[in-house]
């Protein structure tokens, strides 16, 4: 089966998302980006697949996969249970590295672990405790504690005494051709230009479709409209604006997100969420409240 293209966001004047997420969860499906990610489980055991490779994962698993990896968790849970909080997760771009390496000739050091992470890397329990703390630290912080927090986890990956490399060299090879079909870069150039207005016509003409063709094709792969598929991208962003960021005010992130006015912002929201985005964010600050105090 064909992976989905996953639309990783990284918010204005950041070089990295560092984000959690419960489950179910939209990125929980068989899915690819370009980005590094580090992701750990922090509740829940079940298997995960990192391209070839299949396996079980229980709480306090640690993972980095790199660029264009195929991957994906999925929970043993009772039918209709929700789980607050799952995973933790660090995404960055490969400009990321190549930027820092450019001004930082340290930066060198941390290459075998970025090519070794192309085919997935589980770490070992001992690195995974260490790590943990740090990337909760890490989604809370702001400005320069982000960057220290960040490459004090790279440091540890880097240097940990045992990792296992999961997925074979021949997937890794034969994902180059998932990602030069049609759709995927129709999807990403949607991911890039999240933001804007554009049309079925621009996207049909980068698979080589005609809009009509294309858009039978859409909704084949996404389920849904083009329309539709935005939106949910764009509140999918808000949702995660609104969580990482308590004071951000929700008119400021409808703008953000892309949307022209708050009117709609709200009706789309309250459509796909069945909640406003104030409620969104007190449900989730109460959840977290109830598992703190637990």
């Amino acid at each position: 089966m064909q992976p989905d293209l996953e639309l990783v966001h990284i918010r204005k004047g950041e070089s990295f998302a560092a984000w959690k997420h419960g489950y179910p969860f939209r990125t929980v499906r068989w899915h690819f980006h370009p980005e590094y990610e580090i992701h750990m489980v922090v509740a829940t055991s079940g298997k995960y697949y990192i391209g070839d490779h299949v396996g079980d994962f229980e709480p306090g698993q640690l993972i980095m996969t790199g660029p264009n990896l195929p991957q994906n968790w999925i929970s043993d849970i009772r039918p209709g249970e929700i789980v607050p909080c799952r995973t933790k997760v660090i995404q960055f771009p490969q400009s990321v590295v190549d930027d820092a390496s450019s001004v930082f000739p340290e930066m060198e050091t941390l290459q075998p672990l970025l090519e070794r992470c192309r085919r997935g890397l589980l770490f070992d329990d001992e690195t995974a405790q260490a790590v943990g703390p740090l990337i909760s630290k890490l989604i809370k912080a702001r400005g320069v504690r982000r960057l220290g927090l960040f490459f004090q986890i790279l440091d540890l990956l880097a240097n940990a005494p045992k990792s296992l490399t999961l997925a074979s060299l021949s997937f890794v090879m034969d994902l180059e051709r998932t990602k030069q079909s049609g759709m995927n870069r129709a999807l990403s150039h949607l991911r890039e230009n999240l933001l804007e207005s554009l049309s079925e016509p621009e996207l049909a003409a980068l698979t080589g479709q005609s809009q009509s063709a294309f858009s039978r094709s859409f909704r084949r792969h996404t389920g849904t409209t083009l329309v539709r598929y935005r939106n949910q991208m764009r509140i999918d962003l808000a949702c995660h604006m609104l969580l990482s960021d308590p004071e951000a005010r929700v008119s400021d992130i409808c703008f953000d997100v892309g949307f022209s006015n708050l009117s709609n912002f709200n009706r789309q929201f309250l459509k796909l969420k069945k909640m406003s985005p104030s409620e969104f964010r007190a449900t989730f600050a109460a959840n977290q409240m109830i598992r703190m105090a637990s």
